[in-house]
């Protein structure tokens, strides 16, 4: 049996990829430090450009999955890029699931780039497609003005 200790990047993957279909803002926090930094290079308005710590990362997700319509179903379609740093992974994904309570379908695209420390995520950069995230949930216009909205002084 696998120890939290001895989890590779890979199967620090596998766990995200099950904590993300599930929507499971507690177990995707359970594989982060205490200290990890996540960051969203690729950020949607509204939405913070990293979270710190663990707990961030619990009630950042919590907050953002309770609030959306989207219902994300399976992770799929993913290629994993080893690093030359034996701590480092980096894994394109393609998620598909349900949107509203009718149910459309959807499907979003991303790739994540994470830093791995005795079994734990130490460090990650998420790039996701947050134009057809927002498309597909029917939004595009509300991030567009949002993002075309003069910066608050």
């Amino acid at each position: 049996m696998t120890t939290r200790s001895d989890r590779t990047p890979r199967d620090v993957l596998a766990l995200y990829q099950q904590a993300m279909a599930a929507g499971s803002a507690d177990d995707l926090a359970g594989l982060y430090a205490v200290d990890a930094v996540h960051e969203f290079p690729f950020r949607a308005p509204g939405f913070p450009a990293r979270f710190h710590g663990r707990e961030e990362v619990r009630a950042g997700y919590h907050k953002a999955w309770d609030a959306s319509p989207v219902r994300l179903a399976e992770v799929g379609d993913v290629v994993v890029h080893e690093a030359a740093d034996p701590e480092v992974i980096v894994a394109e994904w393609r998620g598909t699931g349900t949107v509203g309570p009718d149910g459309r379908p959807f499907q979003a695209s991303g790739l994540l780039m994470f830093r791995v420390r005795g079994g734990e995520i130490v460090e990650m950069r998420d790039y996701m497609d947050v134009f057809g995230t927002f498309h597909a949930i029917g939004r595009l216009k509300d991030m567009v003005a949002a993002m075309d909205a003069p910066a608050a002084s």
